[in-house]
Parts: structure tokens; sequence; C-alpha cells
């Protein structure tokens, strides 16, 4: 008799055991669905059209990087864009085209390029954030007032 009333009471125990897991399933599910949508919600979607300049980031493992040296590279131009944030782009120097992903890619918004073609493009994009800093004339950015 006491054994039949230990065998209830530990079947009992497993069931109890059994929906307290489920239960921790469930809101494991419901917190990881939370986080991705909070994720989510703070991506930036980028979206490319033909003919843009963007930079490039040059992800090479260097074992003692430049301090000053610029991690982006290019400027290239936009020729094709995939679907799936594929982008085929094409180098201004040597023309040679070639398909990456457009995730690691930095859109070339500056006017800098255009009122100044034969200055190189890394004191362009600086200057370019300088300007937008406050600095009204190019030649206070130069010289720093």
């Amino acid at each position: 008799m006491d054994i039949d009333a230990a065998e209830i009471h530990r079947k009992l125990q497993l069931n109890e055991l059994e929906e307290i897991r489920n239960e921790a399933y469930e809101n494991a599910r419901i917190y990881k669905e939370k986080t991705k949508a909070f994720h989510d919600k703070k991506i930036r979607g980028k979206s490319f059209s033909i003919g843009q300049k963007v930079l490039l980031f040059n992800s090479r493992l260097c074992l003692i990087p430049g301090k000053l040296r610029s991690k982006w590279v290019g400027p290239f131009v936009i020729t094709n864009v995939f679907p799936y944030g594929t982008v085929q782009v094409q180098n201004l120097k040597t023309g040679q085209e070639f398909k990456v992903n457009g995730h690691p890619m930095r859109i070339l918004r500056s006017m800098m390029w255009m009122m100044y073609p034969s200055m190189p493009w890394v004191l362009l994009v600086k200057l370019s954030m300088v300007y937008l800093s406050g600095w009204k004339t190019l030649k206070q950015a130069l010289l720093g007032r």
C-alpha cells in the first residue's frame, strides 16, 4: 500500500517537473522573440543604386596596423545591384569589376569629391567630416580654425 502511494506521488512529481520545463522553454522562446524584434528594429537597411560612389571596408588582417591609415578602400562605382545585398562594383582607378557583399560598404556622400576631384579621396573624406562638423570654408578646415 505504501509503495503504491509512493509510486503515484513520484509520477505526479515527474509530471510537475515536465510542466515546469515546458514553461521554461516557452519563456525562453518569448524572450528570444522580444530581443530579436528589439534588435531588428535598430537595424538600418542599406539601399544602393547604380552609379553611386562607395567605399569598401578593408578587412585584411594587419599585424601592426597603422594608426592613421584608413580602413576604407576606394572609391568604387556601383554597376549592378543584386538581391539579398550583393553589389557589383567597379574600381575607378583600374576599371576592374567584382561582386561584393553590400554590408561592409559606405556610401560616399561627400560633395567635396565634385569640388576637388584631384585631391586624394582619404583627405576628401576627412575634410567632408570636418566641414559637416561646423567649419564653413575649406581654408578654415585646413587651418583648423
